[in-house]
């Protein structure tokens, strides 16, 4: 039988954890909306439902165990983090929050750079992979796994409309600091590649 009771904080603790996701949710409903954010971020949640299957099949040993592979994924995350947050700062130098609104960014490029973002993580796959089966029952390993991948998810829908919550109150009630907000959000991310650059691969013990 699994734990809920202990996986639903723990798991939640996760998905509220600050990263490259939730600050681009945050972003995205400081510049547009909350709801223009939601739906960016069903990107980032469709690429999650792949990547929990693959770590229910094994997918996540074999990446943790290969080194090269590992380190290949990780720096082409590592560039892509980067590259995103070159453009969040540069963006900032002709942005108008008084003229924000739906059509002043792209639904369809919101939606990749959320999918984008959430392959850039190879570490995403391992957390599903060494979090996961410790909640798993073995009897019913498949409904169980679904159980707590679908958990996941709406947990995580959660965590999205907060962060995009606090993002589009906070350019509500200091519009003329979204430049400097968009700024210090190109400068987190550069932050989140270059760590994800320099962390060493998974322990193969």
């Amino acid at each position: 039988m699994m734990d809920w009771i202990v996986f639903i904080p723990s798991c939640f603790a996760l998905n509220l954890a600050f990263g490259p996701n939730n600050l681009l949710a945050m972003t995205h409903g400081a510049k547009v909306s909350v709801t223009f954010s939601q739906k960016a971020s069903i990107g980032r949640l469709l690429v999650f439902i792949p990547m929990i299957a693959a770590s229910a099949l094994g997918l996540g040993v074999i990446l943790s165990a290969s080194a090269t592979l590992f380190g290949l994924v990780k720096f082409v995350g590592a560039a892509y983090l980067i590259w995103v947050g070159i453009s969040l700062w540069r963006s900032a130098k002709t942005m108008d929050a008084t003229k924000l609104n739906s059509n002043s960014l792209s639904l369809g490029k919101a939606f990749k750079a959320e999918a984008m973002v959430a392959l850039s993580n190879p570490k995403a796959i391992l957390i599903f992979a060494a979090f996961f089966p410790q909640f798993v029952n073995l009897e019913r390993y498949w409904q169980s796994y679904g159980m707590l991948g679908a958990a996941f998810l709406f947990m995580e829908a959660i965590a999205i409309f907060a962060y995009a919550s606090v993002g589009h109150f906070a350019s509500n009630f200091a519009s003329g600091l979204l430049p400097l907000m968009q700024r210090a959000s190109g400068v987190a991310m550069c932050i989140f590649g270059v760590l994800l650059l320099v962390s060493p691969n998974p322990s193969r013990s």
